[in-house]
């Protein structure tokens, strides 16, 4: 269950990585990088794991991942079908966390900057004003050429480092040392979590695909999540109702089987627990905004 170390490739007249991807779907690896990254979603939906965290992406989210956290971007399905022509697009900013020197970082008046690094091994969520000044700087650095590059990452750095309109992510005990050797395990588990949680799961079968015995898959699971596994799959069973209340006007009634809950007093149990309203006011709370 670990994730794949992805290695960012740089041309030998760049300090750091700014593209626009426009592609069909965004990578489906869960990885970590030691690059910290930046990320603005323009177009695409699905379900984003970053750290422990399980939660829905849409465009205009904005997220800051930090070195050596686990993330996957996990398109929905309607966008790996053969005919789709549906596209993901996001601007994707990558750099190390010395990408302006060692002593840098070690200037007192640069302290916030070291906070805000920190903060990101948890990933950050950029909302309000900020996102809005951060996705600004982002489209002039897709454009900008030499030291003016330079710049521009300074200054969004520099805004997110005074900023008040960041939101953690991923729970502060989360495990961010990982073996190469395991890489594949976690993509297994969330790729097949993914295209089946809303039929039964049961622990032997998604156990016996990594070749653990179900008490030996548990107990590695928590020990590496801080969640148990059945915890895991609740909230990407909610996520996903939560994209549905959001996005169709479908009966919650089919909602809740959609998701994968075969009773419905359950699901209204479990979905109030992790969000704090029914499924009809959380539906009403969007309609109002």
């Amino acid at each position: 269950m670990k994730p794949k170390l992805l290695k960012i490739s740089l041309t030998p007249h760049q300090s750091f990585g700014a593209r626009l991807d426009s592609v069909p779907y965004f990578f489906n690896e869960w990885h970590f990088h030691p690059e910290i990254e930046l990320v603005s979603i323009h177009n695409g939906t699905g379900t984003e794991f970053i750290g422990n965290s399980v939660q829905h992406f849409k465009p205009g989210d904005m997220i800051l991942v930090g070195s050596g956290l686990p993330h996957l971007w996990r398109c929905d399905e309607k966008y790996f079908r053969s005919n789709s022509r549906l596209k993901a697009e996001s601007i994707v900013i990558h750099f190390l966390p010395e990408v302006f020197g060692t002593a840098f970082l070690q200037l007192p008046e640069n302290k916030h900057i070291n906070t805000l690094f920190e903060k990101a091994k948890q990933g950050l969520k950029i909302v309000k004003k900020t996102k809005a000044d951060v996705r600004e700087k982002m489209q002039q650095l897709l454009h900008a050429t030499g030291t003016a590059r330079i710049i521009l990452l300074l200054e969004i750095i520099y805004t997110l480092s005074v900023s008040k309109d960041l939101k953690p992510v991923s729970s502060k005990d989360f495990e961010l040392s990982f073996k190469q050797n395991e890489s594949e395990r976690m993509n297994i588990i969330l790729q097949y979590i993914m295209k089946h949680f809303s039929k039964k799961i049961s622990l032997k079968e998604v156990s016996s695909l990594v070749h653990m015995s179900p008490e030996s898959f548990c107990r590695y699971f928590k020990a590496r999540t801080k969640k148990t596994f059945s915890d895991f799959l609740l909230e990407v069973k909610i996520n996903h109702a939560c994209k549905l209340l959001i996005e169709t006007d479908k009966p919650i009634s089919r909602i809740c089987f959609e998701s994968g809950f075969n009773n419905f007093s359950n699901f209204n149990r479990y979905f109030k627990k992790k969000t704090k309203k029914n499924p009809l006011d959380y539906r009403k709370s969007y309609l109002q905004t």
